[in-house]
């Protein structure tokens, strides 16, 4: 990475705090840290970070709480640091807006090429939420390359903008990801490793393990992609269950 900019480690652990900041530091961030919560949202909000590691086992307050506050006013990318275990854990974390999750120990490269592929992903930011940055309507006369129109749901690959029968639909980063993938390969089943590799980037390719928590994620982030797009369970419009595989794009209605 050329001069990717300011990263901000969040961890009360002055030993991993310090490996933290040498993992970054060697892939080019300028790096500073802070060891509680509040210290570090005010760090993050001053040096305006683009990327942020977060322990979740803070003392002054929970990690999760450190990230809302955060994403009220920074759309930085954040890896959360856990030594915990516990599934819900994971799911917090990206339901929070964390872009990756990664638990200790973990190996030096691992962390960096987790943050290398997580700086290759576009961000969606337009509007005033930053976790759920609205669509923006960029409709086209015609048909185009760089669009995709299933069943009354258009979306812009270029622009990364999303409508629904005609309005505006606010996705996140990783949803708007799964979607785009899933309607890509329309007609073809898609694996819940598929689906991990398609939202998490370039860090997962063919060969990289995936956990069950990876799984659990993209799961996660379907179910709030289903709620959006007003699915019917009974009669979807959009995206269809393939049970015990993973998922596909229901079929272009033709009438």
């Amino acid at each position: 990475m050329n001069e990717p900019g300011v990263a901000v480690v969040i961890e009360d652990d002055e030993d991993v705090r310090n490996l933290v900041g040498a993992i970054l530091t060697e892939a080019g961030f300028v790096v500073h840290s802070a060891a509680t919560g509040r210290e570090g949202v005010e760090v993050v909000r001053h040096h305006q970070a683009v990327a942020v590691t977060l322990d979740v086992g803070l003392p002054d307050m929970d990690g999760h709480e450190v990230l809302r506050r955060i994403r009220q006013f920074s759309d930085a990318y954040v890896v959360m640091l856990t030594a915990r275990r516990d599934e819900p854990d994971t799911l917090t974390a990206f339901l929070t807006g964390a872009d990756d999750y990664v638990k200790k120990p973990f190996l030096p490269r691992e962390l960096r090429a987790r943050v290398s592929a997580m700086m290759r992903r576009p961000r969606v930011v337009s509007g005033p939420s930053l976790l759920d940055a609205p669509a923006t309507s960029n409709r086209q006369n015609g048909p185009s390359h760089s669009s995709i129109e299933h069943n009354g749901l258009i979306l812009n690959c270029k622009s990364r903008s999303v409508e629904l029968d005609g309005a505006a639909l606010a996705l996140t980063r990783s949803e708007f990801d799964l979607l785009l993938d899933l309607l890509r390969n329309r007609g073809e089943v898609r694996t819940r490793a598929d689906l991990v590799r398609a939202a998490r980037g370039d860090y997962y390719d063919d060969d990289a393990y995936i956990s069950e928590a990876d799984e659990r994620a993209v799961e996660t982030h379907i179910g709030n992609l289903r709620r959006k797009l007003r699915e019917d369970s009974q009669a979807p419009r959009f995206l269809q269950t393939i049970r015990g595989v993973g998922y596909m794009a229901v079929p272009q209605k033709t009438d």
